[in-house]
């Protein structure tokens, strides 16, 4: 049997609020199904291409004031856009995405209608750091180009991926891009300790770069990766560049993000600096 909401508020001809007998208020996404809808009449649930609730009533009051300065047809194809990046994740995704990305890709569109061009410093670590939600961000910048012939600057695909990655991981982008700017301090700090410079497309950066990456995500769950007492007392004596560096590096990390950083991690990166100066 068709489940039935109650329309509380039309929001456009592709966007109506309903209220629903479990979860109170939800969002309907479909083209048309605001059409000649009024307050308290009765829709099907399977009218609408995608539901979704938006519990934050901060977002609801954003999304809100958002639609009327949005063309019905970018919502309408907003839809298509989060659809594809739930079936390429294959996951649901935060609620909070429907507002960040449609007024992320609001402002981006008119932003290249005006022919305004920005860079994103941290595209290749986004790049190396999320290659998943990287690549559909690709992709959905082909969807715009496909559909309205616009096309974006490189630096819009990092954009879209970092809020792809939020949206599966629940993270805030400011929690992110707090954790993207970590890691190229500590980059910079690798490169200038060891007075080199690693090119950005190569296999020894995106290692670095993953390397880190996992060090600060053992940081944020506090996970201990034992302890290897001997090992580090033979790193330090072979490798003391490399074994002070990775001190430092553990240092940035703790002033960084306020949590201590199992000892540990010296080992680990000790080694992978060392594989790094021998290549160099």
């Amino acid at each position: 049997m068709e489940q039935q909401v109650t329309i509380k508020k039309v929001l456009n001809n592709n966007v109506v609020i309903a209220d629903h007998p479990s979860y109170q208020e939800v969002v309907l996404i479909g083209k048309g199904i605001g059409f000649n809808r009024k307050q308290k009449d009765q829709i099907s649930l399977n009218k609408a291409d995608k539901t979704f609730l938006l519990s934050s009533e901060k977002e609801k009051e954003q999304y809100m004031n958002l639609l009327p300065h949005i063309e019905e047809s970018l919502i309408d194809f907003m839809n298509d856009i989060l659809i594809h990046i739930e079936q390429r994740m294959g996951q649901e995704l935060n609620e909070h995405i429907h507002v960040a990305l449609t007024d992320h890709l609001a402002f981006a569109i008119n932003r290249a209608k005006q022919n305004m061009q920005f860079s994103n410093p941290f595209l290749l670590e986004i790049e190396s750091l999320y290659p998943k939600e990287y690549q559909i961000a690709m992709e959905v910048v082909t969807m715009v180009y496909d559909k309205m012939g616009i096309q974006f600057p490189n630096g819009e695909v990092g954009f879209i991926a970092l809020h792809i990655h939020s949206a599966v991981t629940d993270k805030t982008l400011r929690e992110i891009n707090r954790h993207n700017q970590l890691i190229t301090q500590m980059v910079k700090l690798v490169e200038d300790t060891m007075g080199i410079t690693i090119d950005k497309h190569s296999v020894d950066y995106h290692r670095l770069v993953q390397h880190l990456h996992r060090a600060v995500d053992r940081v944020y769950q506090e996970e201990n990766i034992g302890d290897e007492i001997r090992l580090a007392k033979m790193l330090k004596e072979e490798y003391p560049v490399c074994y002070n560096l990775a001190w430092k590096l553990i240092k940035v990390m703790q002033k960084q993000l306020n949590k201590p950083v199992d000892e540990s991690e010296a080992i680990y990166l000790t080694i992978h600096l060392q594989r790094l100066t021998h290549k160099s």
